[in-house]
This record gives structure tokens, C-alpha cells and sequence, in this order.
């Protein structure tokens, strides 16, 4: 498995999925709201869907136990037929109820029986009552008239009573509402809101409180801040802008990689300006009930404007801000009505109102057009990756209150962390110290941050994870056709580690790190990506004549170099300078939009892209056939270290065969070739960027 690192690599493209957060709200600052709002307040205590339901279910069982009484006491049939039988003269007055087939008998003594199991006995009192079958009917009759009660007997309907018509018929449906109720509740109060009105539950938007971030806690994004830092002053002076005419953004849109620090920026846009803090995500807006969501965004504006000056922060804003009609609902769907109320909202304050919206999201191209005009997210400010000077910054923000052994280099660590997002350097230096609390260690040393870093890039190590030696031998021989290819050629970066120690879900891994940050590459840059990609699979061929599965992943990350570079970059001449494939290999937002090429074009696309796959695997093929001795070295001192740093490697390549420049490549043959070399740098830029100087 090679781990290609740079501008394009997987970390510089995601990073670590969860971004920080700023680390709470100000207990301090006074409360704008009601407090008697909040959920441990006599309101939050009467909402309580349990306090209700317990109240439901108590009045109920008094209700039955009112209408109950106490009544005859019931016997078992033969005790009665008994009693009819050979106590006859104890009967006073017998009632016969056809419908139920029941018998009430009102005796001039009380009724004894003795438990056979208990031998206790038991008294049932002077009214009495057993049941008995259908085919009873008769013979029961006959024992009741042959009884003859002093005051006589009768034979009734029994008519069921208004209350109990009324708990047998109503009591269903006040049970269902109740418990419609309590789910509908269950489900507001999970978003932030009550279900049933749209109302906001006070906690989930803290409380409008003001957080204590401040612009010091969001290192490495200097551009972000120097973009947003004027929102902080209108907020706390407009007088000066209005006084020129101008108008704040009504609307800022953080865009970014997860983990850059989108919601950090926002709260402490919040705390340098001392107002109120309103967050809530977008999936907070959408419910299965069409209206919830708008009503949620009209609660959550009327809120903030009564605070004013305010900022609302909407996290995640592409669940609920998409692209509209993208959907199977069209028009009607939650989404898109609770996207409406948004829209309408964002133009239904004046300048005046002195209320910033901002939103953050990892993909600004499904949002809905309506969205990003001016007038409502005016403006768009992207939170990438940070850079080396970006990441230093960020270390040393993370790395107040660890202890470090003296001769920990922070700026070595960001140069060993390109593409790496604030969450994923603070991610490192967490792990550093888990591990060195779990061995004892009182300073967090190199050892365990370099064992942090290789945790975040490729997972723990499988400690556990016992191969066969030939398994092993494969492995090496694996990872060092990666590595042995990517130092021969001549558009890659430096192999700066590699290891045959199982981490993650891979069997080992080749570090391939840039020296420096890059925000595009080469043609080349990309056919030599391919070419180390393929070296694994070709080692194991060129060795063993029978390769593994181990590098499915490789091919994988080949092919979709080649179909990036034929179908979105335009880096073939067969097809010309045409985008025909989305970036993310989308096929439209609702997964139903036909491509837009022919199926002639198809076929040259996967044509063109076995052709640059193919070509890869040649070059990697011929590299370790011209240095296969050196393939060897590589694979036996790996078997013995198991790891290879830089320096090391360096020493195996020392006498590494290169592979030869490739030739200069036209989008179009037909075009006159030009000799003329490009204009020199500048002395000037050279020295601003620490380069040497001729």
C-alpha cells in the first residue's frame, strides 16, 4: 500500500471527518430569554412528556377504580351451584344476567370458604356472583327457581354504564394521541425544538450565550480570519460603515475540508464581538412532517432578532440547502419548503437589523444558486488545509499544557504533516500523549509523536496480526517495488518511510511526502503517481509470477488517477481539452442525469484510460527490472527492521538507476512545438520564500 501524500493527496482532501468546536458558552453572561424557558425552569418541568404520560395513566387507574367499586365478589361456579343446590334457604335474592351469563346472589350470611392449598379461609361477604357457560343456562335457571328466594328473583340485561361507554369508546383514542404526542415531543426536543409546534428547545441553541472563543484560538487560517474580522467590527460599531454607505454581508458562507475549523471561526466571530451565538445544523430543519422545518426556521430567526445584534451559525448547511428539484418530492417536500423559509427569512431583514448569518459546509457546489446571490450569502470564504507555516501555528495552539521532552521540533512535525487539517495535528498530538500515558512516560517524546502521525495517516498498528514468513516476504517485496520505483523517477516526491508493520487495513505502507505545500500538480506528476501506484503489483509479478490481492487498492487509486486525468483534467489528445466526467464521479445530484457523451466517446474514455494504466505498469516494470539488486537490499533489510526511514532509504537509492525523462508531450501533435524556456524567477520572490539565490 504507497501512501502518495501532497496537495492532492486523501488527507488534503478530507482529513479528519469531525471538525473542532469551539469548547463551550460563557456560564457568566446573562441569559436574554426568559429563564424560566430553559429545560430545569416550571415550563421546561410542564413540558415534560413523562410528567404528562405519569399524569395520563394515574388519572385513568383512579377513573376505573371510581367506576369499579367494590361489588359482588366473584365464585366459582360450583360454589354457587352449591349454594343454589344445598343452601337454598340461605338465598335472599338471585338476579339473572342473560348477556353475560352471570349470577348475583344476595345471601342472609356471609359466605365461607377454606383454601384447600392454603387452608386458610376466606370470607366472601353476603354478595356474591359466579359465571357459568351456555350450556348451563337451563340448568341454572332451574336451580334458581328451585331455590325460591325469600325476596325472589329476577332476569336482567345488564346495560353498560355512560362512563364506562365513554372509557371504552374514547379512552383508545386519547391513548393514541397521548402517545402521538409524546413521540412528536421525543422527536422535537432530539432537534433542538418541540415536535408539534416547532419550537425551539432553549438548550439546543445555547442559549444565545456568547462564547468565549476569540480569534487567538483559530490558528492557521490567517486569510479566513482577515476576511471575516470586519463582520466582528460592524457588529460592534456599524455606525462607521453607515456612515460611507456600505453594507455588511448579510450572509457568510465558510466553506472547507472537514476538520479545517469552519464552527471554531464562527463562535469566535461571536466572541470578539460579544453577541449573542444561535447554532444549529441543518439536518436540525428537516423532519418526516412537512412544516416542521419551516416553522423552526421562523422560530429561530424571531429569537435571534430579538437579541440583535445576533449572528446565527448553521452547520452542515447543504442538508437542507441543496440544489432544489434535485429531490424525488419536487416542490412539496420538507426540504425544500423548509429551504423557502430560509430564503424568505435571509430577505426579511432590513440593514438595520444588525444580524449575521453564517453557514459552513464541505460542499458548496450542491447548494441551491438562490443561496449564494448577493443579498443573502454575499460572501464565501474558504477554510482549506492549512499550509506549514499554518499547521506550525496550529501545533503550537494544541500543544499548550502538554509536556514535551526538550528537543521536540514542532516545525519538523508540520513539515512531516502536509495536507493535514486542524483536526487531524490536534488529533496527533492527542494521540502522542494517549500513548505515552499508556506506557508511563511523564514527557511526550519524537517516538511517540512519529507513532501518532502514522496512527492518523493509516490507523493503529495490529500488534496482534501474525503472518506467515512467506506472507511477510510478499509484503516487503510489495512495498518496496513502491518505494524503489517512486525514488526513480523523476516527478515524485522523497520516499520518506517505509514499513512492513500492519496498521490499519493495510499489510504495511510507502510514505511518499512532499518537501513542501502544493496546490496543483503535473501531467507528469500524475503519470508518476500511477507508475508507484503500480509497483507493488508489478514487484510481486516480476518476483514471485503470481501477485496478491494485496494491491487492489493500488490499482484502485490508478484508475482513478487515469480517469481523472481523461475525463476531467483534458491530459489526452484523443479526447482534447473537454471535461466529460464530474469531479466526484457523480452522476447528477439525484443519481438519475445521463451522461452527456456518446457512446462512442465512452469507449475512448476506458480506452485512453487502460492506455495510461498500461503505460504505468511498463514504466514501474522496467524501473525494477534495471534494479532489481537494489529491490533485493531494499526487501532484506526491511525483513530484519521492518521500518525504513529517510535516511536509510536514501543510502539503499544511493546508487538507484533513474528512469529517463519522458518526452515533451503536446495536447495536439499538430500544433507547432515552442523552444522558448519560461521567464526566470524573480530574486526578489526567491528571497521571500527562503530559496537560494544565484
Amino acid at each position: 500500500m504507497s501512501v502518495p501524500q501532497g496537495p492532492q493527496s486523501p488527507r488534503g482532501n478530507g482529513g479528519n471527518p469531525f471538525s473542532p468546536r469551539g469548547n463551550g458558552n460563557n456560564p457568566d453572561q446573562s441569559n436574554r430569554r426568559n429563564q424560566n424557558a430553559g429545560p430545569g425552569g416550571p415550563k421546561g418541568v410542564m413540558r415534560s412528556p413523562w410528567l404528562w404520560g405519569t399524569i395520563i395513566v394515574l388519572m385513568v387507574v383512579l377513573l376505573f377504580q371510581m367506576l369499579s367499586g367494590r361489588g359482588p365478589q366473584t365464585i366459582d361456579t360450583k360454589d354457587g351451584m352449591d349454594i343454589l343446590t344445598s343452601q337454598a334457604s340461605d338465598v335472599k335474592f338471585a338476579n339473572i344476567v342473560d348477556n353475560t351469563r352471570q349470577v348475583q346472589l344476595e345471601l342472609n350470611s356471609d359466605y365461607k370458604k377454606t383454601d384447600p392449598e392454603t387452608g386458610k379461609e376466606r370470607n366472601y361477604g353476603k354478595d356474591v356472583q359466579f359465571y357459568y357457560t351456555y350450556a348451563q343456562s337451563a340448568q341454572v335457571v332451574k336451580a334458581v327457581e328451585k331455590a325460591n328466594p325469600k325476596n325472589g328473583w329476577t332476569a336482567s340485561m345488564k346495560e353498560t354504564s355512560m362512563w364506562t361507554y365513554m372509557l371504552t369508546s374514547i379512552l383508545p383514542f386519547i391513548i393514541i394521541l397521548a402517545l402521538f404526542w409524546f413521540l412528536m415531543s421525543r422527536m422535537g426536543s432530539g432537534s433542538g425544538m418541540l415536535g408539534m409546534g416547532g419550537k425551539k428547545n432553549a438548550g439546543k441553541l445555547s442559549d444565545g450565550q456568547i462564547p468565549k472563543t476569540k480569534f487567538s484560538d483559530v490558528a492557521g487560517e490567517e486569510a479566513a480570519v482577515q476576511e471575516v474580522e470586519e463582520i466582528k467590527d460592524f457588529l460592534q460599531d456599524p455606525s462607521k460603515y453607515k456612515a460611507l454607505g456600505a453594507r455588511i454581508p448579510r450572509g457568510v458562507l465558510l466553506y472547507g475540508p472537514p476538520g479545517t475549523g469552519k464552527t471554531l471561526l464562527a463562535r469566535a466571530i461571536a466572541g470578539e464581538a460579544g453577541v449573542p451565538f444561535y447554532s444549529m445544523a441543518g439536518s436540525d430543519f428537516v423532519e418526516m412532517f412537512v412544516g416542521l422545518g419551516a416553522s423552526r426556521v421562523r422560530d429561530l430567526f424571531d429569537e435571534a432578532k430579538k437579541n440583535a445584534p445576533a449572528i446565527i451559525f448553521i452547520d452542515e448547511i447543504d442538508a437542507v440547502g441543496r440544489k432544489r428539484g434535485s429531490g424525488m418530492g419536487g416542490g412539496h417536500d420538507e426540504r425544500e419548503q423548509t429551504l423557502n423559509q430560509l430564503l424568505v427569512e435571509m430577505d426579511g431583514f432590513n440593514n438595520d437589523t444588525n444580524l449575521i448569518i453564517i453557514a459552513a459546509t464541505n460542499r458548496p457546489d450542491v447548494l441551491d444558486p438562490a443561496l449564494l446571490r448577493p443579498g443573502r450569502f454575499d460572501r464565501q470564504v474558504a477554510v482549506e488545509a492549512p499550509d506549514l507555516e499554518g499547521r506550525e501555528e496550529i501545533l503550537k495552539v494544541h500543544a499548550k499544557g502538554k509536556p514535551f521532552v526538550p528537543d521536540i521540533d514542532l516545525h519538523a512535525i508540520a513539515v512531516r504533516t502536509p495536507g493535514f487539517t486542524g483536526a487531524d495535528l490536534a488529533n496527533v498530538l492527542n494521540e502522542a500523549a494517549l500513548l505515552c500515558a499508556r506506557v508511563g512516560a511523564q514527557l511526550i517524546d519524537n517516538r511517540a509523536i512519529d507513532e501518532a502521525i502514522d496512527r492518523v495517516m493509516s490507523g493503529p498498528r495490529r500488534r496482534s496480526k501474525g503472518m506467515a514468513l512467506d506472507e511477510l516476504r510478499n509484503t516487503a517485496y510489495h512495498e518496496g517495488g513502491h518505494a524503489l520505483v517512486a525514488a526513480a523517477l523523476n516527478n515524485t516526491d522523497p520516499v520518506t518511510k517505509v514499513t512492513i508493520l500492519p496498521r490499519g487495513r493495510a499489510l504495511g505502507y510507502t510514505a511518499v511526502m512532499p518537501t513542501e505545500d502544493r496546490y496543483s500538480q503535473s501531467r507528469n506528476e500524475l503519470l508518476d503517481q500511477m507508475a508507484y501506484a503500480m509497483g507493488g503489483r508489478t514487484a510481486e509479478e516480476i518476483v514471485f509470477h503470481d501477485p496478491s490481492t494485496g494491491a487492489s487498492n493500488d490499482i484502485e487509486k490508478a484508475t482513478k488517477i487515469a480517469r481523472r486525468m481523461v475525463g476531467e483534467f483534458g491530459f489526452t489528445d484523443q479526447l482534447g481539452a473537454i471535461k466529460w466526467i464530474d469531479s466526484d464521479d457523480e452522476q447528477g445530484l439525484d443519481g438519475l442525469r445521463p451522461r452527456e457523451y456518446s457512446d462512442a466517446t465512452a469507449q475512448m474514455i476506458d480506452e485512453q484510460v487502460m492506455s495510461f494504466v498500461e503505460t504505468a505498469h511498463t514504466e514501474a516494470w522496467q524501473i525494477i527490472m534495471d534494479n532489481r539488486e537494489i529491490l533485493d537490499e531494499l526487501v532484506r533489510q526491511l525483513l530484519v527492521k521492518q521500518t525504513l526511514n529517510e535516511k536509510e532509504l536514501k543510502e539503499i537509492f544511493a546508487n538507484i538507476k533513474k528512469a529517463p525523462q519522458r518526452e515533451v508531450w503536446l495536447s495536439n501533435p499538430n500544433r507547432p512545438d515552442s523552444d522558448k524556456p519560461p521567464v526566470p524567477i524573480p530574486e526578489s520572490l526567491k528571497r521571500s520564500a527562503g530559496l537560494p539565490q544565484q
